[in-house]
């Protein structure tokens, strides 16, 4: 995470700490609505496969807190307290699930705190790479040295891993189904072939054994 740059830094890096708590703070009291609108938002069904994103916990979040977690935003989001909006609602309370079940599942959840260190590394690089253009051009800031912007582009950053990841797979799945139905396609073809062949050898066999027959008349 980055520091402001300042002549303090031990007292500018609480002051940062101090803002993300503030932010996930005012994020955690969402009404029904809201968090409806959040989980359903643009671009939700990337930034919803980070389950650390839909149940709001930081990623050092532990069983408890993954349980306590889920059962407020499931209530929150279920169909049957939101009534007039029950579709979405149930969208949102999907992501909800998901998510938990993600995060209790190890396999699951150090598959995803690899795309997460991955967006780590990445957003690092590129506002390196920001930082550096700013100091040529005589500025000692970016906008994400703000907490709240730089947990935009770390979000951001995350959701683009993880969109590239589901269309590697999808892409895969793609790939991996239009050879299946190749191989059936061919295997249906050559039976087809073998029947057809069978059949010419059977209406053979019967003109030679009319011709045989009318060869003794």
């Amino acid at each position: 995470i980055p520091t402001a740059m300042a002549s303090e830094p031990g007292e500018d890096f609480a002051k940062f700490l101090t803002e993300v708590k503030l932010i996930e703070k005012r994020d955690s009291v969402l009404t029904s609505e809201q968090q409806i609108n959040r989980l359903l938002r643009p671009g939700s069904k990337f930034f919803n496969m980070n389950p650390f994103d839909v149940l709001q916990l930081p990623l050092t979040a532990s069983p408890a807190e993954i349980k306590k977690q889920y059962r407020k935003l499931s209530f929150l989001v279920h169909p049957d307290k939101n009534r007039d909006d029950a579709d979405r609602a149930q969208t949102a309370f999907d992501a909800v699930v998901t998510a938990a079940k993600t995060l209790e599942d190890k396999e699951g959840r150090d598959k995803v705190m690899q795309v997460i260190e991955g967006a780590k590394e990445l957003t690092e690089q590129k506002l390196k790479e920001k930082r550096k253009q700013a100091k040529k051009e005589g500025r000692d800031r970016i906008e994400e040295d703000s907490p709240e912007k730089y947990e935009q582009f770390l979000r951001g950053m995350t959701a683009k891993l993880f969109a590239d990841m589901e269309m590697k797979k999808k892409h895969l799945e793609q790939r991996e189904f239009e050879e299946r139905k190749r191989k059936q396609e061919e295997e249906e073809a050559e039976d087809a072939k073998r029947k057809k062949e069978e059949e010419w050898k059977k209406t053979w066999e019967v003109l030679l054994y009319l011709l045989f027959s009318c060869s003794w008349i």
